[in-house]
């Protein structure tokens, strides 16, 4: 079947991470194009982009909640280490939810709303080597109970609830060292690799059936867009543009149900 691509933002700078409105009408995204990271807001077609922070930080990763009310998103506003932040979806409202030494990132909401799932880094005891490790928390919208639900080495990232709020997808290494996707329950057990292959797999979001992840899989030569059924591990590549095509979104069943 031949697959359409469309270029929405057609802008000289960077434009990166988008987040679906749960309409399917809007999509926001970060951009250096007002000269550092700023989280816009843009009709589905690429229209009437507003610049929704406007502040000096850096501004970035931002997500959409269900009821399309908040935003949350990382920055490092008040700390060097990047912190998580909620607004209202017109920019106004600015809350920040943690409060800490650690660098955050990756902020993105249960299907109920309630939650809100997010990468915290962090230097382990028996690390000896020194370096950080990534691993997914759990807290309250307004940023309280917070739960660490993975315990394992490497940098987990990218978490994402799916539909039905029963299990979470993230990125993390192998024991090879090789990033693959991960499904686990959203309590944190029952964690197991999806992917299984040589090729660096990162970034994953759900279909809203909960049946398929959409990812990025490839080499730093190549990087491309890929679905992945999980009940067959089918893998299926959908772009085939040179260099990178990643951190792919599923638009909402209330819209067309097109990537």
């Amino acid at each position: 079947a031949t697959r359409q691509t469309t270029n929405l933002t057609r802008h000289p700078a960077l434009d990166f991470w988008t987040s679906w409105s749960a309409d399917g009408r809007q999509l926001l995204f970060y951009s250096d194009r007002d000269g550092n990271k700023e989280i816009y807001r843009m009709d589905a077609d690429g229209s009437h982009p507003v610049n929704l922070t406007r502040h000096p930080a850096y501004d970035y990763l931002p997500s959409w909640s269900p009821d399309g009310r908040h935003i949350v998103f990382s920055s490092n506003r008040d700390h060097e280490q990047g912190e998580i932040y909620r607004m209202n979806e017109d920019g106004s409202g600015v809350v920040r939810l943690t409060f800490n030494e650690f660098f955050e990132e990756v902020p993105t909401w249960s299907p109920d709303g309630n939650k809100i799932i997010f990468t915290r880094q962090i230097l382990e005891a028996w690390d000896s080597t020194g370096t950080s490790n990534g691993e997914i928390f759990i807290m309250d919208k307004d940023g309280n109970n917070e739960q660490r639900l993975t315990v394992k080495e490497g940098y987990d990232s990218g978490a994402k609830f799916s539909p039905d709020g029963r299990r979470i997808a993230f990125y993390d290494t192998d024991e090879t060292g090789n990033y693959e996707l991960w499904v686990m329950q959203a309590d944190g057990t029952g964690m197991s690799n999806v992917t299984r292959d040589p090729l660096e797999d990162y970034s994953p979001d759900w279909s809203p059936d909960g049946e398929w992840l959409a990812y990025t899989s490839g080499t730093p030569v190549q990087y491309d867009v890929w679905v992945l059924h999980l009940a067959t591990g089918k893998k299926i590549r959908l772009t085939h543009e040179p260099k990178r095509n990643e951190s792919p979104v599923w638009k909402p069943r209330s819209g067309t149900g097109k990537k």
